[in-house]
């Protein structure tokens, strides 16, 4: 893609994010229809029609790039372009009418040869965005390009001792993830300032980008999750390190202000 067209497709994006956006607004406060629950998860109608949304925003300007999406694929997610979509990123706080989910949305260009430092199954990331419709902010990144907030660059902290920050933790749907993880919490606790669990990995991110938060650690999270947020993380300064684990586009990740990533693996 020349810069001219990931542009117009950074355009297109923010139009989709937007309007998934509105709708969350708007349900926000309503009582929602649940599709499927599980002790750790809950699967909203909301969802469905917020990707759907996102879908035929995408498919109007460029119908012929696939989505790899939480709620659906259309199309072949290995091709050479595929948008990859949270439609709403943080679905349990907003289930229970928590003001804090955003939707994520990724172009990504499939990788020709051996991966680099970034890559994500295989595919680089163009452009993302972080939607937040509850504080109105749209966080936005494109290669080689400085990470915005509502169009004013950003940059991640310099905070470099633990005992200066603040890091949020995720954790997976599954309880053996959990249970395996409880560790890394309780050693991380004393050292740190604070330790958050926000309950949405893009807005995590994004607040990394923007020098809010320091670092973010999950072990079972999926592309559609951070593959925005990696974008906005590494343009601020800062750094995504992840490695694929068991599991459809799953991966561990840990990302950081750039300063932080070995300190934190010596506490897990």
């Amino acid at each position: 893609m020349t810069s001219r067209q990931i542009k117009s497709a950074l355009n297109t994006a923010l139009k989709a994010a937007r309007g998934s956006g509105a709708l969350m607004r708007k349900h926000l406060s309503k009582t929602k229809n649940i599709n499927s629950a599980t002790q750790f998860d809950i699967k909203l109608e909301l969802d469905v029609r917020s990707q759907k949304l996102i879908e035929k925003t995408l498919r109007q300007d460029f119908p012929e790039i696939p989505i790899l999406g939480e709620e659906g694929i259309l199309g072949d997610p290995d091709s050479e372009y595929r948008w990859v979509v949270d439609p709403i990123d943080g679905t349990v706080n907003f289930a229970y009418g928590i003001p804090h989910s955003c939707v994520c949305i990724a172009l990504q260009q499939k990788r020709r040869g051996r991966a680099k430092k970034g890559d994500i199954y295989g595919a680089e990331t163009l452009l993302g965005i972080t939607c937040d419709p509850f504080l109105d902010e749209m966080w936005t990144a494109i290669k080689d390009q400085p990470t915005r907030c509502n169009g004013k660059k950003v940059q991640v902290s310099d905070r470099r001792k633990l005992e200066e920050t603040i890091i949020t933790m995720g954790f997976s749907k599954k309880a053996k993830n959990i249970s395996e993880n409880l560790p890394t919490l309780n050693n991380l606790m004393p050292r740190v300032r604070k330790v958050r669990m926000f309950g949405s990995a893009g807005l995590s991110m994004a607040w990394i980008a923007g020098g809010r938060i320091d670092a973010y650690l999950e072990a079972g999270v999926r592309i559609w999750d951070v593959a925005a947020g990696s974008l906005l993380i590494t343009n601020a300064g800062g750094e995504f390190w992840h490695q694929n684990v068991e599991g459809h586009y799953a991966v561990e990740m840990i990302s950081t202000n750039g300063k932080l990533r070995r300190p934190i693996q010596r506490c897990s």
